[in-house]
């Protein structure tokens, strides 16, 4: 097993301790829980860079790690709404979860008729993936209510729109092959 894949798996194994952790009853359980979708952030970034620096790039971590990555995504926003229990927060969960579900569909799709390159990632779904994963881990370690939880939400509410522009990226990008038959 290579040590891009490892990292990958690891990320997954993470899921529910975080969420074990996110749960616990004691003061500290958010800052040992956010610590642990940092962990899971830092891995995603570095399988990726292990991956290309040790040419270990596989077809197995092509296709785990961005699953990994929306498992660990899905699973804080969905105990961060819940969590938060404010349609901000859920309204910003859903449109990201909805945007990755439809990418990803589309980028399988694609991948079936030959055209995957052309809904590779973009510079625009990495900006948006940090700004996701600094909106998490700023809503994760401060309570709720906190007052600086303002800043976990606006930072949410730009990977959300980020979100909804990368998604029209790609589904323009698309349009000729989705069109054909309508």
């Amino acid at each position: 097993m290579k040590l891009p894949n490892l990292l990958t798996l690891g990320r997954i194994l993470l899921i529910p301790v975080f969420v074990l952790v996110y749960y616990l009853p004691f003061n500290w359980a958010s800052w040992v829980a956010a610590a642990v979708f940092g962990l899971a952030a830092l891995t995603d970034w570095f399988d990726g860079y292990l991956a290309r620096r040790l040419d270990q790039s596989s077809p197995f971590g092509a296709f785990l790690d961005p699953v990994a990555d929306k498992l660990m995504v899905a699973t804080a926003l969905v105990v961060l709404a819940e969590s938060y229990a404010t349609p901000l927060l859920t309204i910003a969960a859903a449109i990201i979860i909805g945007r990755e579900i439809v990418i990803s569909a589309l980028r399988e799709w694609m991948a079936e008729i030959g055209a995957r390159a052309q809904v590779a990632v973009s510079m625009v779904g990495k900006i948006k993936t940090t700004l996701q994963m600094i909106a998490i881990l700023i809503l994760i370690a401060l309570p709720v209510g906190h007052w600086l939880s303002w800043l976990g939400m606006l930072t949410l509410y730009l990977a959300a729109l980020l979100t909804l522009w990368s998604m029209i990226l790609y589904l323009r990008a698309a349009w000729p092959h989705l069109s054909d038959d309508i």
